[in-house]
């Protein structure tokens, strides 16, 4: 994986540069959607690649693990042949859903006991077999094993599990160099800063990692229920650490407005689940703030449902139409709103990068932060 700066924002930290990987370029920065069990939900991958476009998106280790299963992918020859998908995938390693499944599960320096979500049985990640599915499924950017702390977390408990994080990070790094990736093209890790909303932490987290030397690095155990003021903090102090000619991946985040402060601070990458699980609870993103598409305002409104036209959904339906959709709970309303909800977080991102290689990203961020922040 090669990472090229294009420009740099003179009013902020914002970047704009390029990634490179055997699956093509990845203009940063970037908003990967969700494919967390080798599916965007409710979207054809022929809508995904020509209208949505995203240069990457996103898979999860541990669902990937529990279905279809690891044998199946590599019998398929990887999740890009298994789900038709011949542009980039990043995996998340499951950290994620080890916090996620608290009650179900046992955290131990080996590694991680955990009920399956699906039918009770047991199993056990750890940092090297976390390396090896991460291999069988075959992303092109993979992630380091890691604890991602609650919010709030008490101080010890989230200076242990960082300290936890570091040791995993160098048994991933060991397996990781120990095997080759098995589908004829390359894979790279990025390890995660963690750290809680300690700055202390964070600071270390990021020196660790930062000297880790991996071709990019993430930050995670944010956006987990912390005012988003605690979470530009933390990104700051991390930014400010991690080298600038690397790719910085934050993980989990989040709305429109998150993601441009963000990218203010300098992350490249992003991803959450917003746009497509808030599109399916009729919730629609857009330039001049949110819509709840479901609201009896919305039953006589026969413009368009964007009159941007992002995607073609946009002007293809009204809004009476489509909350008409979901008044019926007909699922073709959920997939309309969660086109709409990508396409408008991918055209958001190339913007931002349009901004910052003309010069101006600052003034036309703080105008979006403005225009976003409303109920429509």
């Amino acid at each position: 994986m090669q990472f090229k700066l294009k420009a740099n924002d003179l009013g902020s930290k914002a970047r704009a540069g390029t990634i490179t990987t055997d699956h093509g370029s990845i203009e940063t920065p970037i908003f990967m959607p969700v494919g967390t069990i080798a599916t965007v939900k409710g979207v054809h991958q022929r809508e995904l690649k020509e209208e949505i476009n995203p240069d990457i998106i996103l898979g999860n280790t541990y669902h990937l693990y529990m279905r279809p299963h690891t044998d199946i992918l590599q019998k398929a020859g990887g999740l890009h042949k298994f789900m038709n998908w011949d542009r980039n995938i990043l995996t998340d390693s499951g950290g994620y859903q080890v916090y996620s499944l608290s009650a179900n599960r046992k955290i131990k320096e080996e590694g991680v006991k955990f009920k399956s979500h699906i039918d009770g049985s047991y199993h056990f990640f750890t940092p090297e077999g976390v390396m090896d599915i991460q291999r069988q499924i075959g992303a092109d950017i993979i992630m380091a094993f890691d604890e991602c702390t609650p919010y709030p977390c008490d101080y010890n408990y989230a200076k242990r599990s960082m300290h936890m994080t570091h040791r995993w990070l160098e048994r991933c790094l060991k397996r990781f160099h120990d095997t080759p990736p098995l589908y004829g093209y390359e894979q790279t890790l990025f390890p995660i800063v963690q750290g809680s909303t300690y700055k202390d932490l964070r600071q270390q987290s990021a020196e660790y990692i930062a000297n880790a030397g991996a071709p990019g690095n993430a930050i995670g155990g944010l956006s987990v229920g912390e005012p988003a003021e605690e979470m530009y903090a933390m990104t700051e102090v991390v930014t400010a650490i991690l080298p600038e000619d690397k790719p910085r991946y934050l993980m989990g985040v989040g709305t429109p407005i998150n993601i441009l402060e963000n990218i203010a601070l300098g992350v490249d990458m992003f991803d959450c689940v917003m746009p497509t699980r808030n599109g399916r609870n009729g919730m629609l993103f857009t330039a001049h703030g949110t819509i709840n598409i479901k609201n009896k305002k919305w039953e006589d409104d026969f413009s368009p449902l964007d009159e941007m036209g992002i995607t073609w959904v946009d002007t293809a339906y009204s809004k009476a139409y489509v909350r008409h959709l979901f008044s019926v709970n007909e699922m073709l309303g959920r997939q309309i709103a969660t086109i709409h909800n990508l396409g408008f977080y991918l055209w958001l991102v190339r913007e931002a990068r349009k901004h910052i290689l003309a010069g101006d990203f600052t003034s036309w961020k703080n105008q979006m932060v403005k225009q976003m922040d409303k109920r429509l």
